[in-house]
This record gives C-alpha cells, structure tokens and sequence, in this order.
C-alpha cells in the first residue's frame, strides 16, 4: 500500500515545518476578510502558525502574517488567536 504524502507548512513564528493539519490557519478571503480557518478548506490565501504562544508573539511583532497575507491583521484576529492558543494548551 503506498503512503500518502503528508502536506507541510511553515510556522511564521518559529520557522520550523509542521504537518499542516497542527497548524493553526490564518485566510485571507478573496475579498480580503481575514479569518481562521480551522479545516483548512476555506478559499485564499493563507498563513500558518503553530499552537505555541511565543510564535504568535513573534509573528506579531515582526509583522509576519501582514507580509505574508498583504492586509493589515485586525486586533481581533490576533484575539481569536490568542484564545485558541489558550484551549489549545487546556486541551493537552
């Protein structure tokens, strides 16, 4: 039986390679709306990063996911992160 390839993706924090399914995903929709994509199926382009809090800070402060995506992130994006960080940590 052959083994199917395991896509995989760069934290924007850390910079280490994840298998896509552990990351957290941030889209930017056609229309330009940011959002998080929990499924990964939701069309635009998108921007990863792994559960851990000091890669978010780290994207953050160096202003990854706006270079990444070419929109300017909303306070609430990096909220929504920030809280599905926290379950992420409780859920382990």
């Amino acid at each position: 039986m052959v083994q199917k390839k395991v896509p995989m993706r760069q934290c924007l924090g850390c910079r280490e390679m994840f298998p896509k399914r552990e990351l957290i995903r941030v889209v930017r929709s056609p229309e330009g709306a940011l959002s998080l994509d929990f499924r990964g199926k939701a069309p635009g382009r998108g921007a990863y990063l792994c559960g851990r809090p000091e890669c978010l800070k780290k994207a953050r402060k160096s202003r990854a996911i706006e270079r990444a995506l070419s929109v300017e992130v909303p306070e609430d994006v990096y909220s929504a992160l920030e809280k599905q960080m926290e379950e992420g940590a409780h859920d382990e």
